[in-house]
């Protein structure tokens, strides 16, 4: 595997040289950028002829991952030939929230089987419902292949993503890349790092992603009494009281984000499912502990690849995270860094949530608040 990597800013243009060292012999390129870069179509007409023959996969971002490096505003590009391995991929348009899991099925049924590896997959961060998209990935995909990926975003401003696969980006998509061939190699890992406190809470009233009641009263309303004064700056202080959810059938725990509130309703409505009949806990800010939580996940996906170094790690982390640790962001990849050695080769973006098992023996689920890290080696 080879992987050339290059960077656009407004201030610089292309800080390294422009793309297309690799050329015709890219087979994969991925693509993160701010929703305004990627309507810049000289931008990416530039990166298609760069790599004419190589399948283009990417999406808009809360922030975009090079190496250590976290921009806002940039173009990130990483171009990859893969030895031994071939791709395959599609996309699919969600017309409706409730036809997630349909297009997951779709998406996975349209994927050939034979020698398939893995699923990497980057869907619309607004307007999926990302746990069912999920389930129905994983339903007509084989046992041993696993999913991982993430949803775009947008900035904080949480109004309109974007997805690309070979075309312009365009809102409510769904793309999904198929790796095939018995010599790649894949980790993955995903940990938040969030501290929970209080009492665990049943979940006795929501529809789908939509919750109303704790115990038979007002999850709003219990919201609003431990954020206090920053109630009124609900959904967005809310960022800093993620949800730990507790799969009653399973002893995995997922972190669930606020998206929105409704007032008339009392409701809060999250970023995944909050299904009735589980357990919930509220979490709070814990600067050490994300980062921490960066590591371990590095450590899960680096331990998927073997004992050596991945030539290629990809960093999906919550847009949440960002705007709690700030100034302190670029820890959580620097950490990951660490982890992975100089050799691998780092991209990513800050999303609005993640794919993936937490580890390899674990089943897919949809991550708020996590970092999410795929790792690729070719043996």
């Amino acid at each position: 595997m080879q992987v050339e990597q290059h960077i656009w800013t407004q201030a610089k243009g292309w800080e390294a040289g422009e793309p297309g060292r690799m050329g015709d012999g890219a087979q994969l390129v991925l693509i993160f950028g701010s929703r305004s870069v990627l309507g810049q179509a000289a931008l990416l007409d530039a990166v298609k002829q760069a790599y004419p023959r190589a399948h283009h996969l990417g999406c808009s971002t809360s922030g975009e991952i090079l190496g250590t490096r976290v921009s806002d505003d940039s173009l990130v590009v990483t171009a990859i030939r893969f030895d031994r391995t071939t791709t395959i991929g599609a996309k699919m348009k969600v017309k409706c929230k409730a036809d997630s899991f349909q297009v997951g099925e779709q998406l996975a049924t349209s994927l050939p089987k034979e020698d398939l590896r893995h699923v990497f997959v980057i869907s619309d961060g607004l307007n999926v419902l990302a746990s069912d998209l999920v389930a129905g990935l994983m339903k007509h995909l084989p046992p041993h292949v696993a999913v991982t990926g993430g949803l775009s975003g947008d900035g904080a401003n949480f109004k309109e993503t974007v997805v690309l696969w070979d075309g312009r980006p365009e809102q409510s998509v769904v793309a999904a890349v198929g790796l095939y061939g018995d010599r790649l190699k894949v980790g993955y890992g995903a940990m938040g790092g969030w501290d929970p406190f209080g009492p665990e809470r049943l979940v006795t009233r929501s529809d789908g992603n939509i919750l109303f009641e704790f115990d038979g009263k007002s999850a709003l309303k219990l919201y609003k009494n431990y954020l206090g004064d920053q109630a009124k700056n609900l959904p967005g202080s809310a960022l800093h009281f993620p949800l730990c959810l507790r799969r009653k059938d399973k002893l995995t725990t997922v972190v669930r984000t606020v998206l929105a509130i409704d007032e008339t309703q009392q409701s809060m409505i999250f970023a995944g499912d909050v299904p009735q009949g589980e357990y919930a806990r509220l979490m709070r800010t814990d600067y050490e502990g994300l980062i921490e939580g960066s590591i371990g996940a590095a450590k899960a996906s680096y331990e998927g690849v073997g004992s050596s170094s991945p030539e290629l790690a990809v960093l999906i982390s919550c847009v949440g995270r960002k705007l709690v640790l700030k100034q302190r962001t670029g820890e959580e990849v620097e950490g990951v860094r660490e982890v992975m050695g100089d050799r691998t080769a780092m991209t990513g973006f800050y999303s609005y949530g993640g794919y993936s098992p937490f580890k390899s023996d674990s089943e897919c689920e949809f991550h708020n608040q996590s970092m999410t890290i795929t790792t690729f080696s070719e043996q």
